[in-house]
């Protein structure tokens, strides 16, 4: 009788682990980039730049130091980043700033760069929990 529920048990582990392996060839992706390291950074917004090409929805989530990224005073530092998160947003993708961290680091929602939307719950969330979204941190 354990035996029966042991080998069950371990049925319906595969089962459920061979199922969030699956991914779509359209899964949306979302990365939560809380660094402003400029390999670190550039990593990230490749990484999600590719895959975006390759049809996947692309969210990027700006957060912590990250903030730096996404504002107009990051210009001098994170220019290349910014011209790529620049390009992304006109592939399409969505760049979300996480409005505590932006609070935090100075600066209001009239310093970001062109085309970063400032996060809440509502947009945040729809990108975050949309069925099959993958997740990736830097």
């Amino acid at each position: 009788m354990i035996l029966r529920l042991l080998k069950s048990l371990f049925i319906s582990s595969l089962a459920v682990m061979s199922l969030s392996a699956i991914s779509g060839p359209n899964d949306p992706l979302f990365i939560n980039l809380s660094t402003d390291d400029l390999n670190r950074s550039t990593m990230a917004i490749n990484f999600g730049k590719h895959h975006s090409a390759s049809g996947h929805p692309l969210t990027i989530f700006l957060n912590d130091k990250a903030v730096m990224l996404g504002v107009k005073t990051g210009a001098s530092k994170h220019a290349e980043q910014q011209q790529a998160l620049s390009e992304v947003i006109s592939a399409g993708a969505l760049v979300i700033m996480c409005p505590m961290c932006l609070k935090q680091a100075g600066y209001t929602e009239s310093d970001l760069i062109s085309g970063v939307k400032l996060g809440g719950p509502k947009i945040t969330g729809e990108a975050l929990f949309k069925d099959g979204t993958k997740t990736m941190s830097w």
